[in-house]
């Protein structure tokens, strides 16, 4: 199985876009701040040139978020810039919350390994 054959076809050599946005909330807003992220799960996910949108939450500092997301190119970016959910978001999150955001442009440095009922053993794969 090759890599590109993972993730349906896609072509993974061509640049993707990584944000990671670490959110905490201000005080008393916390509730609110994990309300506003939940909205936009749904939405971001359904957007044609989004791989991944999740959300962590910080088990040490329960008010603190952290945004994992992907997408096919920096134009699938630029086209979730302009949705209604994130000019919501834009509008509201200084309210609620401090926040700081990495973009990455990254490329595969190593292999991803699928999950082990899909991956074909390999030569020299312990059983």
């Amino acid at each position: 199985m090759k890599l590109d054959d993972w993730f349906g076809g896609a072509n993974i050599v061509e640049a993707r876009a990584k944000i990671v946005a670490i959110l905490t909330a201000k005080p008393g807003q916390a509730r609110a701040l994990e309300e506003l992220l939940r909205g936009m799960v749904a939405p971001s996910r359904a957007e044609p040139g989004n791989l991944r949108w999740d959300i962590w939450q910080d088990s040490a500092e329960p008010g603190r978020f952290v945004l994992d997301e992907l997408y096919r190119d920096q134009a699938a970016v630029a086209a979730h810039r302009g949705t209604a959910h994130f000019q919501h978001y834009l509008a509201v999150i200084d309210t609620l919350a401090q926040r700081q955001a990495h973009v990455v442009l990254p490329f595969v440095v190593a292999d991803l390994v699928p999950a082990p009922s899909t991956r074909e053993p390999k030569p020299g794969d312990a059983t």
